[in-house]
């Protein structure tokens, strides 16, 4: 029987170290996501129906803050931030929500920027903005088809995200009433493999 060599034993152990580590800010990075989406107030739906990553969704109607997607999504982050900062006839500070909702055309190109209006702001009467690019209007509810995919946001990934869902309600049998919108939760920053991002199509069954 041939002995383990010293520094085959190291070599082992630092694989394991490594391992250890590496699992160890996996994890970590899997909370520090979790804790900060928990941390924001988000849309509220119910679920009617879910088969794999597919959801059938009840939304009510929704107060949002809304502005076009004229300069990329940089600036219309921008325009939405000031207003939520206290750019607007009151000067009062609303919290962020999740998801940021993104309404397209039928070939996934986005053509708006929309955030949700807290419960409590929306119920009080949310502030009109300063600015006149943008605009505080009630999306209305309904049901929502829901697919969940993951990745940075691109043209692409929308565009296969939401042939993906189409293919779905046909195999459903729901007809779709309307055109799509994106739904992303977490930020820039947040790892590919950790972020939630959502394609929503409004049906019928």
């Amino acid at each position: 029987m041939s002995a383990t060599k010293p520094g085959r034993r190291v070599t082992l152990r630092m694989k394991i170290i490594i391992g250890v580590v590496l699992l160890g800010v996996v994890g970590f990075g899997f909370l520090a996501v979790k804790s900060s989406r928990a941390g924001y107030e988000s849309a509220a739906y119910e679920v009617v129906e879910r088969e794999g990553k597919l959801e059938l969704r009840r939304y009510d109607d929704m107060p949002v803050a809304a502005t076009a997607m004229k300069g990329g999504d940089g600036s219309a982050f921008n325009r939405l931030f000031r207003f939520i900062s206290g750019a607007n006839e009151s000067g009062e500070k609303i919290a962020m929500t999740t998801p940021v909702f993104m309404p397209a055309t039928d070939e996934a190109r986005t053509t708006e920027m929309q955030f949700v209006v807290p419960a409590g702001v929306a119920k009080e009467g949310t502030p009109r903005p300063d600015s006149g690019a943008v605009s505080v209007k009630t999306v209305r509810g309904g049901l929502f088809a829901a697919l969940r995919f993951k990745g940075h946001r691109s043209s692409e990934k929308q565009r296969e995200a939401l042939a993906e869902l189409r293919r779905l309600c046909r195999e459903k049998g729901w007809a779709v009433t309307g055109n799509p919108v994106f739904a992303y939760y977490d930020p820039p920053w947040t790892p590919e493999l950790m972020r939630r991002n959502e394609v929503l199509l409004r049906v019928r069954r």
